[in-house]
């Protein structure tokens, strides 16, 4: 990388989307017991999710299986959504397939792995924990196809959000501020 390069911090995870959601917290009158559909299947998607919060931007997609090709494939995306010019250093967790030997890394990607065991330094984590709190619980999906659906309708109304992903994601002492 020349000297002089722009450099982008990107944050990197994944999230399991499917049929066996979460209940989370619902509004209701006091005193009442609002009810909330439960599902016993088991279809699910997988999201890759990466943010510049700096920058206000993201990339995504939606898989049907977490591996080192889908990985692949989310670097391809991240690197497209870097700017002309610049390098992104794409801070992510120890997963396995983070760091597999079949990962394709793009020229103006760099990966910086987190500790192990310290999801709290990542802000993307946050990210789901909204995307699930407003747009993907207390939901009953009728097939894979709704969960792909559904997850591609949360990441891209987050995406058009660049103020949420600078809310939620910048860090003080990750970007200097």
């Amino acid at each position: 990388m020349p000297r002089g390069t722009a450099i982008e911090l990107w944050w990197q995870d994944e999230a399991r989307i499917g049929q066996q959601t979460k209940l989370t917290r619902r509004w209701a009158k006091r005193g009442t017991r609002p009810c909330a559909p439960k599902d016993q299947r088991r279809a699910s998607a997988w999201i890759f999710g990466a943010i510049c919060p700096a920058e206000g931007k993201g990339a995504g997609i939606v898989m049907p299986r977490c591996n080192s090709e889908a990985m692949s494939m989310h670097l391809e995306e991240i690197a497209f959504h870097v700017a002309p010019g610049a390098h992104a250093v794409l801070i992510l967790d120890q997963a396995g397939w983070h760091g597999s030997a079949e990962l394709v890394v793009p020229d103006n990607i760099t990966l910086l792995p987190l500790p192990p065991r310290c999801p709290e330094l990542n802000p993307v984590e946050n990210v789901w924990q909204f995307m699930r709190d407003n747009w993907l619980s207390n939901r009953i999906f009728s097939s894979y196809d709704d969960i792909v659906d559904h997850c591609c309708f949360a990441w891209n109304k987050l995406i058009d959000q660049p103020w949420r992903i600078m809310s939620i994601g910048l860090r003080q002492w990750a970007h200097g501020f």
